[in-house]
């Protein structure tokens, strides 16, 4: 009788384990599943995740190619709107970021890599001529002519 007694508490104490085993790993999985600022992740690279840690945003990995202006790289506002909503890396939904998007991009310049030291466009306007554009020289933002030329980086939600 002793005997069977020790086999049930030691089956137990072996499920009782094997459950909490279990549990970490599940818990492991899903926080390296989680992306992080600098990490290449469907089509890009993120460079904003969210206090959630589940919703970000992701850069194209370059630059836009072509152009709509004087140079190759370089559209207008028009052009530049155009060339963001184009098929990069087997995701279609990409988009011109805006204002805050675009500063954010500023800011995580160094895990993006390829990104130029010259003007780069946002979605957001100023008025009906005038759209808010970054300069990645300074940091600085200003808002001018959707006439003139700058880069694209096109980005994507998660």
């Amino acid at each position: 009788m002793k005997f069977y007694a020790k086999k049930y508490v030691t089956r137990r104490w072996i499920m009782y384990l094997l459950a909490c085993l279990s549990m970490v790993t599940v818990s492991s999985l899903s926080i390296a599943a989680t992306p992080k600022i600098g990490d290449s992740y469907n089509g890009g690279v993120v460079f904003y995740v969210d206090g959630t840690g589940q919703h970000g945003l992701i850069a194209a990995k370059d630059d836009m190619t072509g152009s709509s202006g004087k140079a190759e790289g370089f559209f207008n506002w028009y052009g530049a709107k155009v060339a963001a909503n184009t098929f990069v890396d087997g995701y279609s939904d990409w988009f011109l970021p805006n204002k805050e998007q675009l500063n954010q991009i500023y800011i995580h310049r160094g895990v993006l890599g390829g990104i130029v030291t010259t003007y780069y466009w946002s979605s957001s306007e100023s008025d009906a001529g005038k759209a808010w554009a970054q300069d990645f020289s300074n940091g600085q933002q200003l808002d001018g002519n959707k006439t003139n030329t700058s880069r694209v980086r096109p980005i994507r939600s998660f």
